[in-house]
């Protein structure tokens, strides 16, 4: 079993995020699968956050305590998630955005350029799938396929052309962690 937190800003892709990990782990490889998201009090622009819990087994409960893997894609996320994260966990950090240096040096930090990278590819939109990308290269929660496949299978058809943009996302994101 894995615990996931991602968080950042509404608008940043946060909870399709999960709910991708969530339909890559299900429908793909018949896991055990928790998607629970929560939202800031703002209409627009205030924070997102979901917990992920992917597991063999049944699970419990939705709710986390010390996620294994916590993902950052602002400041406001990292000053309020960075302790969460178990000891030997991983923190993955969006560093185009996130210009404060984590504090902890019990977990592994992955500095990932997640906007500059999706901007390079041709929009801002995909930075999500740049860290997710990344974090399912460095955990092997699921694997890659899995995930294109849960993409296909719940982008609305009408943002299917979108798909060779969020699949190249994705493999950047890969790119940088694998080692």
């Amino acid at each position: 079993m894995m615990e996931f937190q991602l968080a950042g800003f509404g608008g940043q892709g946060i909870m399709v995020m999960g709910q991708v990990m969530c339909y890559a782990g299900l429908e793909s490889e018949g896991k055990h699968v928790s998607w629970f998201p929560s939202y800031g009090a703002e209409m627009r622009g205030g924070t997102a956050n979901c917990a992920v819990v992917i597991s063999d087994e049944e699970i419990g409960s939705p709710v986390i305590g010390k996620p294994d893997v916590i993902v950052v894609m602002n400041n406001p996320s990292l000053l309020k998630f960075e302790k969460d994260v178990k000891p030997g966990g991983h923190l993955f950090v969006n560093s185009t955005l996130v210009d404060r240096k984590p504090t902890r040096d019990d977990i592994n930090i992955i500095n990932i350029p997640a906007n500059e990278i999706a901007g390079e590819l041709g929009s801002g939109r995909v930075a999500n799938m740049v860290i997710l990308g990344a974090l399912v290269e460095k955990t092997g929660i699921v694997k890659m396929d899995s995930v294109k496949k849960a993409l296909e299978a719940h982008l609305p058809k009408r943002h299917h052309r979108l798909l060779p943009m969020n699949y190249d996302a994705l493999e950047k994101g890969a790119e940088l962690v694998r080692g």
